[in-house]
């Protein structure tokens, strides 16, 4: 049952097949015995899960089932979901349990799917490779002396060995689309504002987005349907219409113009997974698209740019956090003062509290104009190199990763070169575009992704050529060893 897409396990369960209920018990007996491996569940609604496949299966026998009914699926753990610890992979947020459930939570559940539990991620969604979680790293399931990606890493794990069918995640610089890389999955991060961030624990607010990972485009399709949308609770939420994804799949592709900026082909780059990306790009010119140089002249500066912006806008929401209301309060505080410092200090891990730092400075008086004012302005230089790509081609296409996954511990004692894991990411972040990531030729049994990104609200044209791609091709059908 569990290398069947949505799709088939949606068919199964309306043919009674099997039950959600039995279903959903498969899934939560793999995670059981296979997630000691991964380390990628915080918390698994065993109880929960089971109560939602018995409404799922009685809907199903009355016809009034949602399009995800009875569809076991993972919540990153930083969507508040009502009556489940919401933690962010934090310290702080241990004891949280949220008294509500964030829209995408809401409208998933509303659409039938069943909630298995609450996936392991980097704190806040802070990090490259989700081993900065107050509940320990993951690991990578194609090999577990690895890193799965970050901050979605707890997702893109459980997918990639099959402990669901497919899982939230959020991408504030490529958090979907580089786990879902590093693990051989398919991960989408939409347009800003095309997802609601309505009870999403936000880090970076002008950055951060909701989105899927899943196997195959088709999947990821299955669950945009339902969680995109305008959401009035939300203030940045998008109100344009939202078409029909899976509907769009099949559409033919000849004639689709294809971009490769010149500057994510050039140093820095693995010539490995350079060749698996050039081949994959071979396959869709086999399929009749077309082929071009673009420049993206502004892109290399998208590191220092969100190193300055994302600490910025992380100092501002996390300081919410400080032992009155909510979360961990440190124990027996002399005063006010020594209440505020102990609890973010025991509260935040090292990554954490470095981006507070970075961003208090670069906000500070003396510092605002030279730092954060000046990223604000290339940021909207990046935005403008993508407008001009998107008059001549359709879609932009290169490597999400420059390497393979690399070796758990190997940098985590080196900040700047953490940071350079998401350099392909992170300009379509700044400019608010929707990017995706599917898995193409493997090197040396390590994924490697493909990323494409699309004009603003294009998803349904990166999951239509993403699922042509993977209709003739079968690396999105792998599963690591062990974990079939």
């Amino acid at each position: 049952m569990q290398n069947k897409s949505i799709a088939q396990l949606a068919a199964d369960l309306r043919l009674r097949t099997y039950s959600s209920v039995e279903l959903t018990r498969h899934y939560l007996e793999r995670i059981a015995r296979l997630d000691p491996r991964l380390n990628s569940f915080i918390s698994v609604a065993s109880d929960a899960a089971l109560a939602a496949a018995e409404r799922a299966d009685r809907m199903i026998a009355t016809g009034d089932a949602g399009p995800l009914a009875g569809i076991p699926i993972a919540h990153k753990d930083i969507f508040c979901t009502a009556g489940l610890k919401t933690s962010c992979g934090s310290r702080m947020l241990d004891n949280f349990i949220a008294p509500y459930d964030a829209t995408v939570v809401e409208r998933l559940s509303a659409a039938g799917a069943v909630i298995l539990g609450k996936t392991n991620m980097d704190e806040f969604a802070m990090g490259s490779s989700n081993e900065t979680s107050y509940y320990g790293p993951v690991k990578n399931p194609w090999d577990p002396t690895r890193v799965p990606g970050g901050s979605s890493g707890g997702s893109a794990a459980a997918v990639a060995a099959r402990l669901c069918a497919a899982a939230t995640g959020t991408d504030t610089g490529g958090s979907i689309r580089q786990p879902a890389a590093l693990c051989g999955i398919t991960g989408l991060k939409p347009t800003y504002g095309r997802c609601s961030r309505w009870g999403m624990i936000a880090f970076a607010s002008s950055l951060d987005q909701a989105g899927i990972l899943a196997r195959s485009a088709a999947d990821v399709a299955c669950l945009l349907d339902e969680m995109a949308g305008f959401d009035p609770r939300d203030s940045t939420s998008a109100d344009v219409p939202v078409p029909d994804y899976v509907d769009a799949l099949d559409d033919d592709i000849a004639g689709l113009r294809i971009g490769l900026p010149k500057e994510y082909f050039g140093s820095g780059l693995d010539d490995r997974v350079a060749r698996s990306v050039h081949a994959a790009i071979a396959e869709l010119e086999r399929l009749g698209a077309s082929v071009r140089e673009i420049s993206l002249p502004n892109s290399m500066l998208a590191v220092p740019v969100y190193y300055v912006v994302a600490p910025a806008e992380c100092s501002s929401n996390l300081a919410r956090f400080d032992g009155v209301r909510y979360g961990h309060r440190c124990a027996h505080p002399q005063d006010l003062d020594d209440l505020y410092k102990r609890s973010r200090a025991e509260g935040f891990g090292a990554e954490v509290r470095r981006r507070i730092m970075i961003g208090t400075y670069v906000l500070s008086a003396g510092y605002y104009d030279a730092y954060y004012l000046k990223a604000q302005k290339i940021r909207h230089l990046i935005a403008d190199d993508f407008a001009r790509a998107f008059e001549t081609v359709d879609v932009i296409m290169g490597p999400t990763a420059p390497t393979t996954a690399f070796a758990l511990g190997a940098k985590l004692d080196d900040p700047v070169a953490m940071y350079l894991n998401d350099i392909y990411t992170i300009a379509t972040n700044l400019a608010g575009l929707p990017g995706m990531s599917i898995p193409v030729e493997p090197v040396d049994g390590l994924p490697v992704g493909l990323q494409l990104i699309g004009n603003a609200f294009a998803e349904a044209r990166l999951l239509n050529v993403a699922h042509r791609f993977q209709q003739v091709t079968h690396w999105h059908q792998g599963a690591p060893a062990g974990f079939e």
